[in-house]
């Protein structure tokens, strides 16, 4: 079988991972692991999945757990300035977070919230919380929305890192059926030199990368 090309990278030097009768592609290039398409749900199933959340605006531990993310953005872009919140979902707090500390803010999402023509707008930070793991073609989607940021602005992504090929075997994380793809520290480091840019890492599970 012939590897199959990162999602991420593009490299072709994949190995495959069998967990629990499913089966994952690890790049040896970014370290990217991402589930076999065969694998994948239905759009109306995933959305299903995504219906049963529920995250509401006022949930102040909903809150708490997004800040790890927009805290970079209050910490990091002075007013004024405008946000996007990709995949914000049916409950979109950190948008309303974001009005509330005064940006300019709009959210998307392919379900809840689809609106295109926010994503030919240009902003000065990006965030995406829980979000590029639902992503089977990772690379378009956040090359899109690096086209979406203005120079000097932020893309902010909040999503658990996947560590050793053991540790994946056994990670609670990986049972999510809407998850589809796990990006390692070194999946960060391969889309920021390719981007030109800088990456930092403030949480285990948040990545900040910005434009030059």
């Amino acid at each position: 079988m012939c590897p199959s090309p990162c999602p991420l990278c593009g490299a072709v030097d994949s190995y495959v991972l069998p967990v629990a009768g499913k089966q994952y592609h690890r790049c040896q290039a970014c370290e990217l692991v991402w589930l076999d398409a065969s694998g994948h749900l239905a759009p109306a199933a995933e959305k299903a999945v995504y219906d049963g959340h529920d995250n509401q605006v006022d949930d102040p531990r909903y809150r708490a757990f997004l800040m790890r993310a927009f805290g970079e953005v209050l910490s990091r872009v002075p007013l004024p300035a405008s946000g996007l919140d990709f995949g914000c979902g049916p409950g979109p707090a950190l948008v309303a977070m974001g009005t509330e500390a005064g940006y300019e803010m709009a959210g998307y999402d392919k379900f809840y919230a689809d609106f295109p023509e926010l994503l030919t707008r240009q902003y000065d930070f990006i965030t995406s919380t829980e979000v590029i793991e639902h992503i089977a073609e990772p690379r378009a989607v956040l090359d899109g929305l690096w086209g979406c940021l203005k120079p000097g602005g932020i893309l902010v992504l909040q999503t658990q890192r996947v560590l050793s090929d053991e540790r994946f075997r056994s990670w609670r994380y990986r049972h999510d059926p809407t998850h589809i793809v796990f990006f390692a520290e070194a999946s960060f480091r391969a889309l920021a030199a390719r981007w030109q840019a800088d990456v930092l890492f403030p949480h285990a599970d948040v990545a900040v990368i910005t434009k030059p």
